[in-house]
């Protein structure tokens, strides 16, 4: 299995810079002045060369949400139990949730991937039941999960990279659900990217200020606890890590191996998007972070990365909410791209 993980980080290629030029020179040709839809032109520039075309195509989508629990929820560190992952997952699988709803209005497919719930799923169309194992352990006792645990769950999210490449899909998005899942989060967030936990760490399902000083405590402590297990990246997602959080940067590192951009959602998807960037840092060329999470810290999680989010709504829902919304802004970038007139074409007159 370890064999097959490192054969695909080694299928990751870097993106075709060549290619710019014959976008930026297609862009500017647009009936319009040069630079006049600012951001959406570096959305089409930053596709077409991650699927490697000047004639990109967008037409299939696919949001894939990863459902998982964690130990560490027996800390107290969430307003909600954790019983509440399995009934959040039957409600995505009924239609209810929101990402249902926005993935129906952005046109975009979705998966719900068990990946480690506390529960036994029944057969059921909408769902993949690709187990791990039922939830991670408490952090602050031991290690989440060990080093072969990750890498299965890592290669699950591979697996369904590939799998949607086949299916000939042009755009993945991340999405989660997992109780106490922005705990594991905030650790990961602070190890790989050196950043203070009292800082970044956020009140997740609207806890109180007393429990939020705790859940700075259980970061700081399954940090120190397991400090001598993160020498490597992929340690630090064993020992802090979650289930649903390796599903995510096992489905961005299968997506860069096949040429597939994916989307990013909020703080905690950004872990696992994390995760892969520093298992291989040429991830980042096929990655769009979709929006700036209102969790505490993922502005400085965005600034330490240099990453520009693409929307600003006050989100912090998770599920894929934000990918989902921004991928209909990608849609429309592509849509301008391919569509518009060109001053060569229209016999519009360009700027003197």
């Amino acid at each position: 299995m370890h064999d097959q993980f490192q054969a695909i980080l080694s299928r990751i290629e870097p993106v075709d810079q060549s290619l710019r030029a014959t976008v930026q020179a297609h862009l500017d040709d647009l009936t319009k002045p040069r630079g006049s839809l600012g951001r959406l032109e570096e959305i089409a520039m930053k596709f077409a060369v991650a699927t490697g075309t000047a004639t990109p195509v967008l037409e299939k989508k696919k949001i894939v949400c990863f459902a998982a629990d964690h130990g560490v929820a027996e800390e107290g560190v969430s307003a909600y139990p954790a019983e509440v992952t399995p009934q959040m997952v039957y409600n995505m699988l009924n239609g209810g949730a929101a990402i249902n709803v926005l993935a129906r209005h952005a046109g975009a497919d979705l998966d719900i991937v068990d990946i480690g719930v506390n529960h036994d799923f029944s057969d059921h169309p909408g769902l993949h039941r690709m187990k791990v194992r039922r939830g991670t352990s408490n952090m602050v006792k031991a290690p989440a999960m060990t080093q072969d645990e990750t890498i299965q769950a890592v290669m699950t999210g591979m697996s369904l990279a590939g799998k949607a490449r086949e299916d000939g899909y042009h755009l993945l998005a991340t999405g989660e659900m997992g109780i106490a899942n922005t705990t594991p989060a905030t650790a990961l967030h602070a190890v790989m990217l050196d950043l203070p936990v009292e800082s970044i760490t956020g009140r997740g399902t609207g806890i109180d200020q007393e429990r939020l000083d705790h859940k700075i405590s259980v970061i700081k402590r399954a940090i120190e606890i397991n400090r001598e297990r993160l020498a490597t990246p992929l340690d630090v997602l064993a020992a802090l890590g979650g289930l649903e959080i390796a599903g995510i940067c096992g489905l961005v590192l299968g997506a860069a191996s096949v040429g597939l951009p994916v989307v990013v959602d909020g703080f905690i998807s950004s872990a696992g998007a994390v995760a892969a960037m520093k298992l291989s840092c040429k991830v980042s060329d096929y990655l769009f972070f979709s929006h700036l999470s209102n969790e505490e810290g993922h502005k400085a999680v965005m600034d330490k990365l240099g990453a520009r989010p693409i929307l600003d709504l006050d989100l912090r829902l998770g599920e894929g909410t934000g990918a989902a919304l921004a991928m209909q802004v990608i849609d429309g970038a592509i849509q301008l791209y391919n569509n518009m007139a060109t001053f060569s074409s229209a016999n519009v007159s360009e700027k003197q």
